[in-house]
């Protein structure tokens, strides 16, 4: 199934002002519409599906989310039907963003839920009475992470990166990115993650799903929490792409970069040290709030 999609992961090394290197591996080329880690996270879900003969994928996200565009685009293209179970009931009323507009053009069901019953997506009963709704249907969870997820995203990494870079960042939303770069690591690399959302519950996710101990997850950078933005940092992010060409969305990649650049000036990395950023993509949700 993915493997018929035809990709090469790219590497563009910056020129900075520092001793530091600092590397975009450019997953946002990977495909226009499964993008960047969302193509990593839904291999293996994709094939899990197809090898139990479901013929409908559900899954969650809110009014943003890549994962949901991409899934709409991967059911459409490898014969599934999709449902979207989106978080915020209001939005039904409301025009649909570029985001949602994308995975309805593929085809996904829109479902529009309250924030309450939203809270229920990992509820043992809610998944059944969804399976129930939807006979013959594989549930993929919110952000697609899941240990096939998680096994998808350590094939990120290249033999050459694991040997040839001390720093991995990536941006962070549910926390199956960067358990698999985590995975995929050597003992002597540090693997830094930009959350997207406000608050520090993402290390105790992530702390769940592996054991080992060479990671950090900053809050720090995420403007006020998932999908909200300064003018600060959509200056930043036009700067960025008017020097380097390279294309940012400010939900995850721009956060991240904003604070790669922010810890650099600061002093924060060692001296000569090489950071590989992840690109994840999402380019789909770019200006679009």
């Amino acid at each position: 199934m993915f493997n018929t999609i035809a990709h090469t992961l790219s590497d563009q090394t910056l020129s900075l002002d520092s001793s530091i290197q600092l590397t975009i591996k450019r997953l946002d080329q990977i495909h226009p519409q499964i993008s960047g880690n969302k193509f990593f996270k839904l291999k293996y879900n994709f094939l899990a599906a197809k090898q139990h003969a479901k013929n409908t994928l559900i899954t969650f996200g809110g009014a943003y989310s890549n994962h949901i565009a991409a899934t709409a685009y991967a059911a459409h293209r490898f014969g599934f039907q999709s449902v979207g179970i989106i978080r915020g009931e209001e939005l039904a009323k409301k025009p649909l963003n570029p985001t949602l507009a994308t995975a309805q053009q593929f085809g996904m069901q829109l479902n529009f839920i309250s924030r309450e019953q939203y809270r229920l997506k990992n509820q043992r009963e809610y998944l059944a009475e969804l399976e129930t709704h939807y006979p013959n249907s594989y549930i993929i969870p919110e952000g697609g992470t899941n240990q096939l997820a998680i096994q998808g995203c350590s094939e990120i990494l290249t033999p050459y990166d694991r040997e040839n870079y001390d720093v991995i960042c990536c941006a962070v939303g549910t926390g199956g990115t960067i358990t698999g770069l985590i995975e995929a690591s050597t003992a002597h690399q540090h693997i830094l993650g930009f959350s997207a959302l406000k608050g520090t519950f993402l290390n105790d996710v992530v702390a769940q799903l592996t054991s080992k101990k060479n990671w950090k997850i900053l809050d720090n950078y995420c403007f006020g929490g998932y999908a909200k933005t300064t003018p600060e940092l959509f200056e930043f992010i036009e700067s960025f792409e008017k020097k380097y060409q390279i294309p940012l969305e400010q939900v995850y990649t721009g956060k991240m970069l904003f604070g790669i650049f922010d810890l650099i000036s600061k002093g924060y990395f060692s001296e000569n040290t090489r950071i590989l950023a992840i690109h994840s993509g999402g380019l789909q949700g770019k200006a679009a709030l």
